[in-house]
């Protein structure tokens, strides 16, 4: 490969990467809002997690259609079409703050994932042909990192930002005087808007330099009639595929409701009393624990999850280079499930932080699972890479029934539904580990 391909791979592996960083980012900082929409709204826990259901519902729906406009219009004219799309989603916040409609807010997370969408199907598998075949899973699993680098700084921000000041119940809000309701009503809407309005900024200056990279020309556009039919015709597809259902499903579940979890189990109150954690706390808000809500002190341990998942990557990518990526897929799956039962089965400080660990142990999935997965498909990768986009759904139905449990069992004991989804990964492991399929 000469100098100057080289050099164009590497200039589009940078800014393809920003991409992964960014939905990243937007996909956890939409955690931050749940907490907030279900007291604003007085949902219950099921209908807080249909937030999830029209932010995943989008991948389901339109990763199969993104991949068949990718391979019309292209991947340059792709990924700028993704980011306007994911601009008008992050600007429909306004609207939905303004008027307090849930039905709103819904519709822009829709708008908001179906840019995100058509990202996601372009990106992974165009970072793995950005070099050689060799280093492939090198490249996306750094690229992966900066996702997770994206998810560790979102809760922090969300905590800053959008849980920082004390929602009002139902009652509270009904006894105020009208002046004071207005009031009241024009903070909460700025408290959404404001942040999401900065990212909307931010996204339409990252399209327009999109408009004027070079990227590599590498994917092949004459793709095999009935791809999709023959790529799902491979067992290591198809149980990939449910693999990235139940992965995405159970991390989103955990991130979720993180908060009303620790809420739950009274962490606030324990934080406050520890020296040591609420100086964390206090730390990663940046201000005195006095001055902000309970759901903001709980929230930013959120952080300690997501940037588990970071750190977890970087060292993953070094073991999936030195051990059978299978195995280790098995053994980090294992982990995940003793860390769910370790704290089903206990309280406190053990509890809050053997949850939080599970982050670590989900760091490699995604892109593991996604290598195994596609592997020996060949010129039946760009349809492969559709269908376990579109298995990302997971992220919508998996919250909601972990969401129906908790109301029904109460958070501990809805654990076992994510124990199920560890516990396929492991098996999926086992068996690529075999060369069973």
């Amino acid at each position: 490969m000469n100098t100057s391909a080289n050099k164009s791979y590497k200039s589009a592996f940078i800014f393809l990467t920003s991409l992964f960083f960014l939905w990243g980012f937007i996909t956890v900082l939409v955690d931050s809002l749940i907490p907030r929409i279900r007291e604003l709204f007085t949902l219950s826990f099921f209908q807080a997690g249909l937030v999830q259901f029209a932010f995943f519902g989008a991948y389901f729906l339109l990763s199969i259609p993104a991949g068949f406009i990718l391979s019309k219009i292209g991947y340059k004219k792709g990924i700028v079409l993704g980011l306007a799309t994911m601009a008008v989603g992050c600007l429909l916040f306004y609207p939905a703050a303004s008027y307090r409609e849930f039905g709103i807010f819904m519709v822009a997370y829709f708008v908001l994932a179906g840019g995100m969408t058509i990202l996601q199907v372009a990106a992974n598998p165009y970072v793995a042909a950005l070099g050689s075949e060799e280093g492939a899973s090198s490249r996306l699993n750094l690229s992966q990192a900066f996702n997770s680098l994206g998810t560790a700084i979102a809760p922090a921000i969300g905590a800053m930002l959008i849980l920082s000041d004390k929602v009002k119940s139902t009652e509270e809000i009904a006894a105020l005087s009208p002046s004071a309701k207005e009031t009241y009503l024009a903070s909460e809407a700025s408290a959404v808007q404001s942040p999401f309005l900065g990212i909307a900024s931010f996204i339409v200056v990252l399209a327009v330099i999109f408009m004027f990279v070079q990227l590599p020309k590498i994917l092949g556009s004459n793709a095999p009639k009935g791809g999709f039919v023959e790529a799902l015709k491979h067992p290591s597809l198809k149980m990939g595929a449910i693999g990235i259902f139940v992965y995405v499903g159970a991390e989103v579940a955990i991130g979720s409701y993180l908060v009303n979890y620790f809420m739950d189990m009274n962490m606030a109150e324990a934080i406050k009393n520890s020296s040591a954690m609420s100086s964390i706390s206090e730390f990663i808000i940046g201000t005195n624990l006095a001055e902000v809500s309970s759901l903001a002190i709980v929230g930013a341990f959120v952080t300690f999850y997501w940037s588990g998942a970071m750190i977890g990557r970087f060292i993953g990518a070094y073991l999936t280079k030195v051990l059978n990526p299978a195995f280790v897929l098995r053994i980090f799956a294992l982990l995940a499930m003793v860390m769910v039962i370790v704290s089903m089965l206990t309280e406190g400080f053990v509890s809050m932080w053997a949850i939080l660990s599970v982050g670590l142990f989900n760091s490699i999935m995604f892109p593991t699972i996604f290598t195994l997965a596609i592997d020996g498909l060949d010129e039946l990768k760009p349809q492969a890479s559709g269908i376990l986009c579109t298995m990302i759904v997971g992220g919508a139905v998996i919250p909601p029934v972990y969401g129906l449990l908790t109301d029904e069992f109460g958070f501990k004991i809805a654990f076992v539904l994510v124990i199920i989804c560890y516990a396929y990964i492991n098996t999926f492991g086992k068996l690529k580990s075999l060369n069973r399929i």
